[in-house]
């Protein structure tokens, strides 16, 4: 919603990182795609964030639909 609405959160995207990076083996491939958006629309720049991503979405690359391949590239 935050991404959506343009509203730029900084320390609330810098803590859904690093929760996220502790969670992503449990991420399903929709999940993925939408963390990938929402970083990317807002701005918010998460190399480390982005790169277990794609490692976690290339374990499950079979399970992606395609709007989700679109959202995360």
């Amino acid at each position: 919603a935050f991404a959506t609405a343009s509203v730029e959160a900084p320390a609330l995207f810098n803590s859904i990182a690093d929760a996220a990076l502790t969670k992503l083996d449990g991420f399903k491939s929709q999940a993925l795609a939408n963390t990938t958006w929402a970083f990317a629309t807002i701005g918010i720049e998460a190399p480390v964030l982005f790169n277990a991503i794609a490692e976690a979405g290339l374990k499950k690359l079979d399970s992606f639909k395609p709007q989700e391949l679109a959202n995360t590239t």
